[in-house]
């Protein structure tokens, strides 16, 4: 059972040979998979015979949702409270280089699928265990999703208006914590290059998204001032401003002096360079809100187009407030070739690939994500009879 699954796109795959046994649901534990998958690995999902609940976000039993974090991978349905299944679910583990599951803590062990378990079966296995508040301590037993995640880690708190709070659109915890698992995943794989010993891994999305705000935490302990969600946007000189045709527009002016000087050359108004509020980088700082107001005001009088072709003349760090469907007929986004063909019958025709080159190569198609089930007898009668793994699905 050693013949690698071809990469997508016909790269070989920086983890073409490592296969993963995922039991994850939602996002978590599936993003962890993807990332991995994305970079070649040999991912097979294993769900239970009702399948992922993400499935049926919204109805059906193939939400885009689950299309998502599911690519490139394969997919079985077991259920672990039979002999049979368990056994074949085992048989799984001896042949794999990573386990990855995001139970509530100790529902891995009641299924038998703990680390220690594990473990025992394949020592060099690299054990992923992703939860919402880590395994021990007063708040182990909690449920945790994302919007708790993001307000629990201090996270919300820097990127919310209180005036108006409102969440943000993706849920940024799970895929994060997605994330941060498989860098850890990647991590003890390295290290199990040192000492042909598998490890346990551990993240949390408290943990994950606690690091995410890295940023806010060192400028309290330097400080000792609580960060705000203002506190960017002015410290950056970052604004979005709206043109007269309704669309928005982000400038992002940061620390350079020439960026100030170019915004002042692309609206033509001397008269705000002289004002004394904005002479410096730190008054305009003082006066964010003041400028903010200044810039509203004249970037009201003109439409997007107009203040693109300033901005861009004068080198002004710019960009539109993208819908999607604008995204996908970016010509940059075209160029990189970020979009992609999906290889299946079902599921979207398109999606976003992986976003890092090897040697200047990318992907250029990723898999579908599996059906339900959809490989099951594929890899059952791979390990019955003791058969190389398939070379693509």
């Amino acid at each position: 059972m050693s013949a690698p699954i071809q990469h997508p796109g016909g790269l070989g795959g920086a983890l073409a040979g490592i296969r993963v046994i995922e039991q994850g649901t939602f996002i978590t534990g599936p993003c962890a998979g993807m990332m991995l998958a994305d970079l070649g690995a040999d991912v097979i999902k294993v769900e239970s015979p009702e399948g992922d609940p993400y499935r049926s976000y919204q109805g059906e039993a193939y939400s885009p949702h689950f299309q998502a974090y599911n690519r490139n991978k394969r997919g079985i349905a077991l259920d672990l409270k039979r002999d049979a299944d368990r056994a074949l679910f085992e048989g799984l583990i001896c042949e794999a280089d990573v386990f990855i599951q995001n139970f509530r803590p100790g529902t891995a062990e009641r299924l038998g699928a703990g680390p220690e378990r594990l473990r025992d079966l394949n020592p060099r296995l690299v054990y992923c265990s992703i939860s919402g508040f880590g395994s021990s301590g007063p708040y182990v037993g909690r449920p945790s999703y994302d919007s708790v995640a993001q307000a629990l880690s201090g996270f919300l708190s820097v990127v919310v208006d209180p005036r108006d709070p409102q969440f943000l659109g993706p849920a940024l915890a799970d895929a994060i914590t997605g994330i941060y698992a498989a860098y850890g995943v990647l991590g003890a794989l390295v290290q199990r290059g040192r000492t042909g010993q598998g490890t346990l891994v551990e993240v949390s999305m408290l943990e994950a998204m606690t690091h995410f705000a890295v940023e806010p935490f060192a400028a309290y302990f330097a400080l000792g001032k609580v960060p705000t969600s203002g506190d960017r946007p002015r410290l950056a000189q970052a604004y979005i401003l709206r043109t007269a045709d309704g669309r928005l527009i982000v400038l992002h002016l940061s620390s350079l002096e020439k960026f100030w000087t170019g915004l002042v050359e692309a609206l033509g108004d001397p008269q705000l360079a002289r004002d004394p509020r904005f002479h410096t980088r730190l008054a305009r700082i003082e006066h964010y809100e003041a400028l903010r107001a200044e810039l509203m005001a004249r970037f009201g009088t003109e439409d997007l187009a107009h203040w693109e072709e300033r901005l861009r003349r004068n080198d002004v760090p710019h960009a539109p407030i993208n819908r999607i469907d604008e995204v996908v007929a970016d010509p940059q986004v075209a160029h990189l070739g970020l979009i992609v063909p999906v290889e299946s019958a079902h599921g979207g025709a398109q999606a976003v690939r992986p976003p890092v080159r090897f040697a200047g190569e990318r992907a250029g198609s990723v898999r579908a994500a599996p059906l339900l089930d959809e490989h099951g007898a594929q890899i059952r009668d791979a390990l019955r009879d003791g058969a190389q793994w398939p070379v693509r699905r």
